[in-house]
């Protein structure tokens, strides 16, 4: 049984279907990218996941459980987090309470969020010098960086990401991207949309190609790595 698994699921915006009869699994301790143009649904797919946007039909089911009328706060206390695109920190507060503030599903257990804390400023040093910074005054890759940070306080079982790397330096996007990878090597199954598709495949295990709010390739990273429609599409062949 997938530990992730969207059924038939579609989104709509009103009278427009954004995400039609979606369909796709994701492995534990898999790492599963998403891959689409502008608008083909990858962002609302995530946001149906994460409660953001619950789906007008189709089942979604986490480790077994129905989630897809969940709220989001039940979501994210089974054990799903989601970093949304362009980062959106809470700029006016510092570095330090965003992180707490990621964790507040688990304020009651001081010692365990402690040891979060630390695991996360040591993943992201960057992130400790600046603690008591606000993060409005960080840089583009800083913000991200805190984001997923932020995210991660709540220790999630699932991490989903959205185009983490968008508008960010190469070195940025080189950093977390190795963080993904660290991350997902203690365990953590991650689903990430991103748009730099060669970076992706090279880490996925596997992957899906939305067009126009439906899948139109699937399999493995390798696998479509090699498809002339992704290579043409997405690799600049």
């Amino acid at each position: 049984m997938p530990f992730l698994e969207l059924d038939g699921v579609s989104v709509a915006y009103g009278q427009i279907e954004a995400v039609s009869d979606v369909s796709l699994a994701v492995g534990e301790k898999e790492i599963v990218v998403v891959l689409g143009n502008n608008g083909a649904g990858k962002t609302t797919t995530l946001r149906a996941v994460s409660g953001l946007n619950p789906p007008c039909r189709g089942r979604i089911v986490f480790d077994g459980r129905e989630i897809q009328q969940m709220p989001s706060d039940r979501i994210v206390a089974l054990g799903i987090t989601h970093v949304p695109e362009r980062r959106r920190v809470f700029r006016g507060m510092t570095v330090l309470e965003n992180l707490e503030l990621g964790g507040f599903s688990r304020r009651r257990d001081r010692a365990g969020l402690k040891a979060s804390l630390d695991w996360i400023l040591g993943l992201f040093p960057r992130l400790a010098e600046r603690k008591s910074q606000l993060a409005g005054t960080l840089s583009g890759g800083e913000q991200q960086m805190l984001a997923m940070g932020r995210a991660l306080m709540a220790r999630p079982r699932l991490l989903m990401l959205d185009e983490p790397s968008l508008g960010l330096a190469p070195q940025f996007v080189q950093l977390i991207f190795k963080v993904l990878k660290e991350i997902a090597a203690q365990g953590t199954t991650v689903l990430l949309v991103e748009q730099n598709a060669r970076l992706a495949l090279n880490m996925a295990d596997r992957g899906y190609v939305l067009e126009t709010g439906s899948v139109k390739l699937s399999g493995a990273a390798r696998e479509l790595a090699g498809h002339d429609e992704v290579i043409k599409a997405y690799l600049g062949g």
